[in-house]
């Protein structure tokens, strides 16, 4: 057997169709919220923001929803991603446990963020959208979107946070490459951007802020959609190509996963693993464990609330019911930019309020440890946010050997680190601290939270 596990020169193995978790979930996922009413939000409320197809797929329940043939075309690019055996690493570990690792480092964007970027910039073409606001922590999913843009035609214009804008310059020059304008965030550019710089001209900035000021600018211009790299149920859909690839190339290897690890910041490239897995779980099939690694300096799973809380900083947006750390709470300026996120995605939110996954806290130091014992041993450098991935597929290596026992790890390994080096730099220099969030600032955000009486 072959360490990649890839269906060479076979384009029906590329997924047909997402896979809709809401389908299979013993209770149902609590709705979002008009802000002003607390009632359900109809499509009508999100038109402003969203094509209605990427709205229909946000509130259906339908298990399986077809991926036009212009996006899997697109897809053929990179998909298939490899499944790799990391036996190298198995080794350097000596342990019994088998680790494989999804790749998705290999998209033109270098991480798993096209998957739904070109499926949303196609629904937004099919409406005749011209331009796309958004924002972007670490840059990947900016660099995904700004590829699609150019694909199909739209302007693309990004809000980047600005410790990462400042951190990752070369993410930036990608971004411009593709033909996006990218602009640090909090900026002059929005009502919200500037009330923010007001009281803070150096605001380090966070995911939060960088939504509020690209749903500004959607919502006050005709001819802008608004695009999430992370967070709502259609993003998490249209990443199950990942699971989906996963499943299939695990059957090749003649094997099957006892624990699924995966980092979480707004729950996209978790939910793409552990989605399918998890829907074969809850229809009979057979179960496994999952576990959440999310950053200790922004620690939504294992700290937040699970409440009502807005997705942004200047609540623009409708409420969710999420696992939060408050809608104004900043996270410290950790590497790991795309973890920068004072919530986690419903859907990811309400199956860790379910019991069927498990969640853990690790500090960046840590991570960069194991993605460097990683890259030794198996030649890829991880992103600094793949790292948390791979620092808990190690410790669930060493727990295996520790015990005696074998069983079969399986983590997504969700992009590259090739425009984080400056990440790598700091480590290697003894520059990276393990920093600590702002106990005061958390309780302030979440004693800030909207009441709401349907939760």
């Amino acid at each position: 057997m072959s360490d990649s596990i890839k269906y060479v020169l076979d384009e029906s193995r590329i997924p047909k169709v997402w896979y809709n978790l809401a389908a299979d979930l013993p209770k149902p996922l609590p709705p979002a919220l008009h802000p002003g009413t607390q009632k359900p939000l109809g499509p009508d409320d999100l038109a402003p923001l969203f094509p209605m197809a990427l709205i229909m797929q946000e509130v259906s329940t339908e298990r399986e929803i077809e991926i036009p043939e212009p996006v899997r075309d697109i897809y053929r690019q990179w998909r298939p991603s490899p499944l790799y055996r990391a036996r190298r690493l198995e080794k350097v570990l000596d342990t019994p446990a088998k680790i494989y690792y999804k790749y998705e480092g290999v998209s033109p964007a270098g991480s798993h963020k096209p998957n739904t970027a070109v499926a949303q910039a196609f629904y937004n073409q099919q409406e005749g959208v011209k331009k796309l606001a958004t924002e972007t922590g670490a840059g990947q999913w900016g660099s995904a979107l700004a590829f699609a843009g150019a694909l199909f035609g739209i302007e693309v214009q990004v809000f980047m946070v600005r410790v990462s804008y400042d951190q990752k310059p070369y993410r930036r020059a990608l971004m411009e490459t593709y033909g996006a304008r990218c602009i640090p965030s909090p900026s002059n550019e929005t009502q919200s951007g500037r009330a923010i710089l007001a009281k803070n001209p150096n605001h380090l900035g966070s995911l939060g802020i960088a939504i509020s000021e690209a749903v500004e600018v959607a919502a006050q211009h005709d001819d802008t959609k608004y695009a999430l790299g992370s967070v709502l149920n259609h993003v998490l859909l249209h990443q199950t190509v990942v699971g989906q690839e996963a499943m299939a190339q695990m059957e090749m290897a003649g094997d099957y996963p006892d624990v699924i690890v995966g980092c979480t910041g707004g729950g996209s490239n978790f939910a793409g693993i552990v989605f399918p897995f998890l829907g074969t779980q809850l229809r009979g099939g057979r179960k496994v464990r999952i576990v959440a690694i999310e950053p200790a300096a922004c620690p939504s799973l294992t700290r937040g609330q699970y409440a009502y809380d807005f997705g942004d900083t200047a609540h623009l947006t409708p409420l969710a019911k999420m696992h939060t750390l408050g809608s104004t709470f900043t996270p410290p300026g950790f590497h790991a930019g795309g973890l920068r996120y004072h919530g986690m995605a419903p859907l990811v939110s309400h199956i860790k309020e379910l019991g069927l996954i498990e969640a853990r806290a690790y500090h960046q130091i840590s991570c960069f440890e194991a993605g460097v014992q990683f890259a030794r041993a198996e030649g890829i450098l991880p992103a600094p946010e793949a790292n948390h991935a791979v620092r808990g597929a190690i410790d669930e290596a060493l727990k295996c050997k520790q015990e005696g026992k074998s069983r079969t790890i399986l983590f997504n390994l969700c992009g590259h680190g090739h425009f984080d080096m400056q990440a790598y730099i700091d480590y290697f220099d003894g520059k990276l601290k393990d920093i600590e969030y702002d106990e005061a600032e958390l309780a302030m955000a979440l004693a800030g939270l909207p009441s709401v009486k349907a939760a």
